[in-house]
């Protein structure tokens, strides 16, 4: 009678990893809801403000935020972990990343600069193939070309180079995947307030230097709390999607990274007027196909 009611521990391993999987999803579309609002206020500052001075006053915001909270609730930080191996090595990378997609988006419509962004698991899939040795199937190939000639046609090259910020937009997408590739393999002891703290604390240093070259000019009432509310955004979005990558499957949570497409696509015609053409929608299409079926295949 007690084995009849004995629970099959698969089974209940298998609805600990559903309840894990729902709730990486609800934490990775709110992460990208914080990240548009953010890319959305940093671009309407940048009209008015040098790129390093508002990246720098934006990173102090957040990070003395996140301290805030580590004090609030008695989180562990330990100094050694934020400046060491996988933890350094992910801070540093998105630093990179933070500052080649944000010059680009300051010239790019929000849409395009998110469209780009959103080929993050094209590379993954490139990635895993010259670091770990994986093999992919014809099939997998076919939509890893099409997802990047789904980038091609948002991006649009001309040969007068005035898309030069797409490209670098890309770019910083290769290094958001480098840093996504980056994240699972930090030890779960970690936690990941710690990780968000490095991260947000590795931008404020790079923009420091940056400040330190382009100059320093007078900030406004109206630039200050737009960027307080944009270190909001940025120290959760941070922190959860953190969480969201770390509690589910890559394959099953990062899908839902597209959400916030619609999103980008709704501020820039919302606030900017901007509206892709027709060509960038067809690129975008591809790019999110191309992204589901590598993402499906990989969870299969």
């Amino acid at each position: 009678m007690a084995c009849d009611l004995a629970v099959n521990p698969s089974d209940a391993e298998a609805r600990q990893r559903r309840a894990a999987n729902r709730l990486g999803i609800r934490l990775m579309m709110l992460s990208m809801a914080c990240f548009i609002a953010n890319d959305a206020l940093v671009k309407f500052v940048s009209q008015t403000l040098p790129s390093g001075q508002l990246i720098l006053l934006r990173g102090l915001m957040a990070t003395t935020l996140i301290w805030a909270y580590v004090h609030a609730t008695g989180a562990v930080v330990r100094p050694r972990q934020l400046m060491t191996g996988w933890v350094a090595l992910r801070a540093t990378l998105d630093a990179a990343a933070t500052f080649a997609y944000l010059l680009s988006l300051f010239h790019l419509p929000i849409a395009n600069a998110t469209a780009i962004n959103m080929a993050t698991p094209l590379f993954i899939t490139v990635l895993a193939v010259m670091l770990l040795g994986a093999r992919l199937g014809p099939w997998r190939w076919a939509a890893t070309l099409a997802g990047f000639a789904g980038v091609l046609l948002v991006i649009q090259p001309r040969p007068d180079g005035f898309n030069a910020f797409a490209w670098l937009c890309l770019f910083g997408t290769f290094l958001h995947a480098l840093r996504d590739f980056v994240t699972p393999r930090i030890a779960v002891a970690v936690p990941s307030i710690t990780i968000t703290l490095a991260t947000a604390s590795a931008v404020t240093v790079v923009a420091g230097a940056v400040t330190l070259l382009q100059g320093w000019e007078p900030v406004t009432g109206q630039q200050f709390a737009l960027l307080a509310v944009a270190a909001v955004f940025l120290a959760v979005g941070y922190h959860l999607i953190i969480r969201a990558t770390r509690t589910g499957e890559l394959a099953v949570v990062a899908p839902f990274r597209y959400s916030g497409l619609l999103m980008a696509v709704a501020l820039g015609w919302v606030v900017w007027g901007d509206v892709p053409n027709l060509l960038a929608w067809f690129g975008i299409a591809l790019v999110i196909s191309a992204g589901l079926y590598l993402l499906r295949h990989e969870r299969a």
